[in-house]
């Protein structure tokens, strides 16, 4: 049953491109997701693969979601109006609420390094655990130190460090984000057992930097992408898609993929 799921995650090539959406969980109203249903449709339309999101979105938004694969987020912090020195991260949803919702799959953080360490990985573990007896796949964003930075917050080796211990607490797919270079992102690749996708993170500059970015990640062994903000916020959702899946699922070169913006 969880590969069946799986295979809605990833086409037959074994790569996918999913949308992540769930960021106003705790960032609240957001340029480009103030109408779910309207960004939905756009980035299906440029051929998104799954739409990863939250409880509310994915109950309110059933049917534009439609055949769209669904990962959902079950795990939240404080929101940006809160104490961020004492925020938490913490499980709020559980495996029967995703399958409640038709959910193909479920994603939670996993922060090694920080100071939530201790209240991240125990309920990445739990939800693997979870996952297994009703046979959901289960997603880690892997991200070390958090978001609490410091110089080695996104080394290529922390980076792989993270990747691997999100594997080995039980992870299906590990999220993380891109280490700047095909050679080192091949290490962090090499060293996970488990399907990897690459973060959008915050806004880049430029649709090149976007695309160097998806290209560099498959070139080194990546299985696909989570991207947000890159994609919902571009002036044409469904063209960024397009032009991220033609990387994604036909090997394009960024050259090429930037025609699908034109």
């Amino acid at each position: 049953m969880k590969e069946r799921r799986l295979n809605r995650i990833f086409r037959k090539d074994g790569r996918t491109l999913i949308v992540a959406m769930d960021h106003p969980g705790s960032m609240g109203p957001m340029p480009g997701l103030e109408n779910p249903g309207r960004a939905i449709e756009k980035v299906l339309d440029g051929g998104a693969d799954v739409i990863m999101t939250t409880f509310g979105v994915a109950q309110a938004f059933a049917a534009d979601i439609g055949r769209a694969a669904l990962l959902l987020r079950v795990d939240g912090g404080s929101s940006k109006l809160g104490d961020r020195s004492t925020a938490r991260m913490s499980r709020v949803f559980g495996v029967a609420d995703a399958l409640r919702l038709g959910a193909d799959a479920i994603v939670c953080m996993g922060f090694p390094g920080s100071r939530l360490e201790h209240e991240t990985l125990p309920y990445l573990s739990a939800l693997a655990s979870e996952c297994l007896e009703w046979q959901i796949p289960l997603m880690a964003e892997m991200l070390p130190r958090g978001f609490e930075g410091g110089a080695d917050a996104r080394t290529p080796e922390n980076i792989a460090l993270a990747a691997r211990i999100g594997a080995e607490n039980g992870a299906d797919i590990i999220k993380t984000q891109y280490t700047g270079t095909v050679e080192s992102f091949r290490k962090v690749i090499e060293n996970c057992y488990v399907p990897v996708v690459i973060l959008g993170g915050n806004k880049m500059e430029t649709d090149r930097d976007v695309l160097e970015t998806v290209h560099g990640a498959i070139a080194a062994g990546a299985k696909g992408v989570a991207m947000g903000r890159n994609i919902w916020q571009h002036p044409n959702p469904a063209k960024m898609t397009a032009a991220i899946a033609s990387i994604v699922h036909g090997n394009a070169s960024v050259d090429e993929a930037l025609k699908e913006l034109a």
